[in-house]
């Protein structure tokens, strides 16, 4: 890797950040795009190479299948007395302003510890925003209340999980640096005896 390309990859991880449904325009995503993401989160470390993510990924009239499904499972889990017309009607809106949303599912091998797997799912998530942002594809990690009831929907097996929902769309957004506190009280250097 040349300097350059190692300056644009830290400024890449630097100016990734969640990019909201709202802020998608409406440009599709193709699948070889898409390919070319899971490909890069395929490379993602994991103990004794088990490779725990799976991924389902709705795109063109799929959406309307999983807007379907995130609303049912909201009336299901919402009381009359709490439920919001308005977020029953954002969950569609927010999944049709996708290019593409891809179901994160976790695979336990059996061989390790399930956090080890768990971890090894997220840097794959990591690593599919990273390509996605560096084609000017925004993502964000949803985790709704109701991730534990897609199993069926997404034909997961017993020792399957959802874990999360990512949602991919072009944006016209001007990357920045997220907004972190520093790291004084996160770092801790052990240099002697």
């Amino acid at each position: 890797m040349n300097t350059l390309d190692n300056e644009a990859l830290l400024r890449l991880i630097k100016t990734r950040r969640s990019i909201f449904p709202v802020s998608y325009i409406n440009k599709p995503i193709t699948k070889e795009l898409i390919m070319e993401f899971l490909e890069c989160a395929q490379q993602a470390p994991n103990h004794k190479l088990t490779e725990p993510w799976r991924f389902i990924v709705f795109r063109g009239d799929g959406l309307a299948k999983l807007a379907t499904e995130l609303q049912a499972q909201y009336v299901n889990a919402t009381s009359k007395a709490t439920f919001l017309e308005k977020k029953h009607q954002s969950i569609e809106e927010k999944v049709r302003r996708s290019g593409a949303i891809i179901a994160v599912c976790l695979h336990e091998s059996g061989k390790v510890p399930r956090w080890e797997e768990l971890a090894a799912v997220a840097a794959s998530v990591q690593n599919l925003s990273l390509a996605a942002s560096a084609k000017g594809v925004g993502s964000y990690w949803s985790s709704p209340a109701t991730l534990s009831e897609m199993g069926p929907f997404l034909g997961l097996d017993s020792n399957e999980s959802c874990i999360g929902l990512l949602y991919l769309g072009y944006h016209n957004e001007t990357p920045k640096e997220g907004n972190r506190q520093g790291l004084k009280d996160k770092v801790s250097w052990v240099e002697s005896r």
